[in-house]
């Protein structure tokens, strides 16, 4: 496993990274014990691109789960397996954090002090992804290779607690360097080795523990939110903390998503209640967010419907012969194609979902559609301002909730928006973006409570997330929100946690007497937030 993922990596790293050779890439750890400074300047990209590199299968099976997509027949009936995010797990720990760490230890040794916050910031927010996803995982043995090959598992409220420290600690190393840089930008291909981003990036995640942790701790996190509210924060779209893939086919750097789908062979389908959601509510987004390969194709593979054509949640039955009429990935985030034909059967009541100016036409997609230039939206200033308006409904924070709710669906609308026109799409008319944000606006303050208020919050910012089903697998298990479609056949419970990989389990001799009571019990047991 540790060298299919190395291996893996090493591939995956030498598509994406074009500022540097992949002899070079293979060349990083010939010596890690010293590493020079113009060696820091290759490990450090190499990291960013394992961190989003190894969270396909995770996003993806999230996504599944909360039924943004489906990527997994298992997954969409809540039945997990021991393969269902080894790849993931393995490579966070036989790669990512092993890397982080070797960054850290020579920045420190080195005193580069800006590569030492980003590579913190990247370890606390993926600790907290695996927190959240897993809820016990290694952490202060886990990354030590050879010298341990059976880390200890610890409970998730105490690495959180480690975590703030952690992001701390980065804010004050990112403090040492003097003028606007951390690194050079060629170095960091998240955010250009830019110090007020990564500020604003660490802020964020802050933010996002803080109300991640709200129903075990409301006092900590009313007050730890209270703080952050005149702190640096994300509050642009300029300032989002994303990946943004390449557009090469070779070597392919594409988004997987663009990847996986954008050929004859598909692994997913479109989330039949995720296209309805938009559908219904007459969603603009629908047409950036999914590409229908048929005008008249429809679930079941009817021949008479409007070509938004997946597959129900908790669907059981074979899949027929239809990769050439179920619907795929759209220009965002995936860098597909922007579906700008007519739509059967729109409500004559619709507004912003409409056939105005709809002139093209469908085709089955290839490997030469789109540009592939995808994004992983990691922490958006959307999702801060959605955040933010949560917190502000449910622990009294002093904060704006309906302004926030209107400034998280602007940021997102703009943000797919203007992704759309640079990647060969149709932007969204500015009067589609106000109305629909008014509309919005107009519900929620007809809402009758803040309960009702927050259900507004939680299904618009479910929608915003796409892309990342993982914190809107937070999200959900956090709040019930929204209301998603009953499942037509599950097998299991909705997952509370993630089953761990089966090699973890098989080789970590902490746990292995006890390996399958383990597994079993992630599917029940929440994770320390969830309360």
């Amino acid at each position: 496993m540790l060298y299919k993922n190395i291996k893996l990596l090493t591939l995956f790293s030498c598509m994406l990274l074009l500022t540097a050779s992949c002899k070079k890439f293979i060349d990083i750890n010939d010596d890690p014990n010293n590493l020079t400074t113009a060696q820091l300047s290759l490990l450090l990209p190499s990291t960013e691109i394992s961190m989003v590199g190894n969270m396909y299968q995770l996003n993806s099976g999230a996504a599944t789960i909360v039924q943004h997509t489906i990527f997994s027949s298992g997954l969409s009936r809540y039945q997990q397996t021991g393969t269902s995010f080894d790849d993931s797990w393995d490579g966070f720990y036989t790669q990512t954090f092993i890397d982080i760490e070797s960054l850290i230890k020579q920045g420190t040794s080195q005193q580069q002090w800006g590569y030492v916050a980003i590579a913190k910031l990247e370890k606390a927010y993926l600790y907290s992804l695996m927190v959240d996803m897993w809820g016990s995982v290694p952490y202060n043995s886990a990354s030590m290779g050879a010298e341990n090959r059976s880390p200890v598992f610890e409970e998730g409220a105490a690495i959180y607690d480690r975590l703030f420290v952690l992001i701390d600690e980065a804010i004050a190393d990112a403090g040492k360097v003097a003028g606007t840089g951390l690194t050079p930008a060629s170095a960091d291909v998240i955010y250009g080795g830019s110090k007020d981003l990564w500020i604003k990036m660490a802020n964020a995640l802050k933010l996002k523990l803080f109300n991640q942790v709200r129903l075990v701790d409301p006092a900590k996190s009313a007050a730890g939110i209270k703080a952050l509210l005149t702190a640096n924060l994300i509050n642009a779209n300029s300032a989002d903390f994303t990946f943004r893939f390449g557009s090469s086919q070779n070597p392919n750097n594409r988004h997987p998503w663009h990847r996986s789908e954008y050929q004859a062979g598909k692994t997913f389908y479109v989330s039949q209640s995720f296209s309805d959601m938009l559908f219904a509510n007459d969603d603009p987004r629908l047409r950036y967010f999914i590409y229908r390969q048929h005008a008249t194709a429809g679930l079941n593979n009817a021949v008479n419907s409007n070509g938004y054509y997946g597959r129900n949640p908790g669907d059981g039955t074979s899949v027929p012969a239809d990769q050439t009429r179920r619907s795929t990935f759209g220009i965002y985030p995936a860098g597909g194609l922007y579906d700008n034909a007519p739509i059967n059967n729109l409500s004559p009541a619709n507004i912003f979902l409409n056939n105005t100016g709809a002139t093209g036409g469908l085709k089955v997609v290839t490997v030469t559609d789109g540009t592939g230039a995808g994004i992983m939206p990691l922490i958006t200033n959307a999702m801060v301002q959605f955040m933010r308006a949560e917190a502000a409904l449910t622990l009294n924070t002093g904060d704006n909730a309906r302004q926030r709710f209107i400034d998280a669906i602007t940021a997102n609308l703009n943000s797919i928006s203007a992704y759309a026109t640079a990647n060969g799409g149709i932007p969204m008319p500015a009067t589609t973006i106000s109305g629909f944000v008014a509309k919005l606006t107009q519900q929620y303050d007809g809402a009758a409570d803040d309960a009702k208020r927050l259900e507004l919050v939680m299904t618009q910012k479910y929608i915003a997330t796409y892309g990342n089903g993982m914190e809107a697998y937070n999200d959900f298990r956090r709040t019930g929100l929204p209301q998603m479609r009953e499942l037509l056949s599950p097998l299991n419970s909705f997952p509370m946690r993630l089953y761990y990989s089966q090699s973890e389990l098989s080789t970590n001799s902490t746990v292995i007497a006890n390996a399958s009571q383990v597994q079993t019990v992630q599917q029940t047991t929440p994770v320390f937030w969830d309360k």
